[in-house]
């Protein structure tokens, strides 16, 4: 059985995300799909990033925005926010200054989940 404690010991706000998700089942179900493709997600955000490609960077972090949002993650929905505007803002400078920060909370988060769900 999953124990949402180490959701929420870990900073997740699981109870905002279940007003969005309504039950646990579809909380798993979401949770799932966002670790089967993180991966993948985070490989395109650092690509786009090394080529200073912003637009493309803009669209990368708003999704990992969105899902950290429906997901309970009030810390890396933040931090993506901040890189979605100053990417939409051409702001190379701040998006290479904060990308460790961004990426750090994503292998933390990542981590939390994988735990919780017995991966």
């Amino acid at each position: 059985m999953k124990d949402k404690n180490i959701l929420v010991n870990n900073g997740v706000n699981v109870g905002a995300s279940l007003e969005i998700l309504g039950d646990m089942g579809m909380y798993d179900e979401t949770l799932t799909d966002f670790l089967d493709e993180v991966e993948e997600k985070l490989s395109s955000i650092k690509e786009y990033k090394e080529n200073s490609d912003m637009p493309n960077y803009a669209i990368q972090v708003h999704s990992l925005k969105s899902d950290s949002k429906y997901l309970g993650f009030t810390t890396l929905a933040e931090l993506a926010y901040n890189h979605e505007m100053a990417s939409k803002g051409n702001d190379v400078i701040y998006v290479n200054e904060h990308y460790d920060e961004l990426m750090s909370e994503v292998n933390r988060i990542v981590n939390i989940c994988k735990e919780y769900m017995g991966r």
